[in-house]
């Protein structure tokens, strides 16, 4: 069985029940997520050896975090136990022309302040055949960026496959923080998860802005020799009404794919989106699948993942599978 190692934070979620404002609310929902955890969710969820590291105070908060990934079968071997904190995230879930809101209380989290060296990542990496992370573990803190740099470069030295999500978060750090991070950082990726603006603003390239997916998604490769470069594509008609869809461009081939579209309304929960898109293309890719098949899969989990509360992407194989082979009909299974 193939073996994926994700790296990043995992954080506990509190969020007022149903659509209620913070003002309103009188209790809190408790979930965990992150964007890698929810990756490592997702591969293990389709039947992967996933692996999720991270650190993680040592008191009964943290041991809920671990109890939350390993209900989700992914394995915690390799995650680290010491600091005083873990990272919490308030949502606050919005509908219709109301958007979303996010207010984050990780400052000193126990991962933000681990050190690279707590990490063997010469252990870690034993067997694995892929290495996930993403834009917001570096993010975190300047320690953080380290650990992500070294952990990049030990997965390079045994020839792993490294994806990399850029997902900017402008709550964590400036454009010009993330750009002077970020392009030491991608020469190591395989597989970029990021889009145009991502091109130009983070890695610093020179996009014409009338340029054509295809041609934007060959200037990433050629400047940072990407196998393959996926974005999603998402239409924000409102909270509660988005279209979505995705392409991917292999430098192989020279071949630009694209998926079909879903409209998806009303949403349940679009926290985690990304990172379920991100899990299911890994999952294709590592399957097998063609280019066009493991996109399609990845979207039909991500559209999935709206209609289900919290970070994690609770669907199985077989219902991702009939919703990318065009099930879409939402009738009562019996």
């Amino acid at each position: 069985m193939k073996k994926i190692v994700t790296l990043g934070e995992i954080m506990l979620r509190l969020t007022p029940p149903g659509n209620k404002r913070f003002l309103q609310a009188e209790s809190l929902d408790v979930t965990f997520g992150g964007g890698e955890a929810n990756v490592a969710v997702s591969l293990a969820g389709y039947g992967y050896n996933a692996e999720f590291v991270t650190k993680l105070p040592p008191n009964p908060i943290g041991d809920c975090a671990v109890a939350a990934l390993r209900k989700m079968n992914v394995k915690t071997d390799n995650i680290i136990r010491g600091g005083d904190r873990i990272g919490i995230y308030f949502l606050e879930s919005g509908s219709a022309m109301r958007p979303s809101n996010v207010v984050y209380d990780r400052a000193n989290s126990a991962i933000s302040t681990a050190k690279a060296e707590e990490f063997d990542f010469d252990r870690i990496f034993d067997g694995a055949d892929w290495f996930h992370i993403s834009g917001i573990t570096p993010a975190i803190s300047k320690s953080a960026a380290e650990i992500t740099e070294k952990a990049l470069i030990a997965a390079k030295q045994k020839n792993i496959t490294i994806s990399f999500d850029i997902n900017f978060r402008s709550k964590l750090w400036t454009v010009d923080e993330a750009a002077k991070t970020m392009k030491k950082l991608v020469p190591y990726v395989d597989v970029c998860f990021g889009n145009k603006w991502d091109a130009k603003n983070i890695m610093g390239l020179d996009i014409p802005d009338d340029a054509s997916v295809k041609d934007a998604c060959k200037i990433m490769s050629d400047a940072f020799g990407f196998k393959y470069i996926i974005s999603s594509m998402r239409e924000s008609r409102s909270a509660s009404d988005n279209g979505w869809s995705a392409c991917i461009y292999s430098a192989e081939t020279d071949e630009l794919y694209t998926s079909k579209k879903y409209n998806i309304s009303p949403i349940v929960d679009r926290v985690g989106a990304g990172d379920s898109f991100a899990g299911g293309v890994i999952c294709g890719l590592l399957d097998g699948k063609s280019f066009q098949d493991a996109l399609e899969f990845g979207v039909a989990a991500s559209a999935l993942k709206h209609t289900i509360p919290g970070d994690f992407n609770n669907v199985t194989r077989a219902e991702t599978e009939a919703l990318a082979g065009g099930d879409a009909s939402g009738r009562v299974r019996r």
